[in-house]
């Protein structure tokens, strides 16, 4: 079973239908569903953790729903796939209501801000939030990204959000974009990938890494 963790929020009918589209693409009959017990995230074979929303609401809806602890039995054990909220979680402190994350990555999650140099070119303020399309930079090889060049414009996503994650470890950066300046949008280690932009909004690249996810097999 590929779960589709529900903690109250997020964009989860959408996800469930791509990850579904994604399911046949592979030639997966793993069905999808939408989890919101510990139980049933137990069961499930893989996870994706859907994001839409406040960082705060998202942690206290873990430890509310009895969710958190099965949640860190996942990430240490089966293929794992954050979106925005879902990657920002996994990091150890969001600006967002200085809010305690997961701790699975070092780093902190932070707002967008001409303060940090996140303006544009000709020098104007950066609108926050950050939406729509954006070109996606990878930063090394990662089977969860492959033959995205194959496909029609393969490496923009759509993203949108305020915050955004700054790892401490470069080596946990999958991928970077542009919004003022460079800033991480997706990380990978071991059996975890999580991306700040919205695969299941982003169209053939998308489905495409949402495939490759599915059909993914950590070592």
């Amino acid at each position: 079973m590929i779960a589709i963790v529900d903690y109250g929020s997020g964009n989860l009918r959408s996800v469930v239908r791509a990850a579904e589209a994604a399911a046949y693409r592979a030639g997966l009959s793993l069905p999808v569903e939408l989890v919101s017990r510990p139980e049933g995230l137990r069961k499930a074979e893989r996870v994706i953790f859907p994001g839409q929303g406040a960082m705060p609401d998202c942690m206290a809806s873990l430890r509310a729903s009895g969710l958190h602890e099965a949640l860190l039995e996942s990430l240490a054990s089966k293929p794992f796939l954050g979106i925005c909220v879902g990657q920002q979680m996994l990091f150890e402190r969001s600006e967002e209501g200085n809010t305690p994350g997961l701790g699975i990555f070092k780093g902190e999650v932070v707002r967008f801000s001409a303060e940090r140099g996140a303006v544009r070119a000709d020098a104007a303020p950066l609108k926050v939030p950050h939406m729509g399309w954006n070109l996606v930079r990878t930063s090394r090889p990662h089977p969860v990204l492959q033959d995205l060049d194959r496909v029609h414009n393969g490496h923009w996503f759509y993203f949108v959000h305020s915050y955004h994650a700054a790892p401490l470890n470069q080596a946990d950066v999958l991928a970077e974009s542009q919004y003022g300046k460079w800033f991480a949008c997706a990380v990978a280690r071991d059996n975890i990938v999580a991306t700040q932009f919205h695969p299941e909004k982003s169209a053939a690249a998308g489905q495409q890494l949402l495939v490759n996810f599915l059909k993914w097999k950590p070592s």
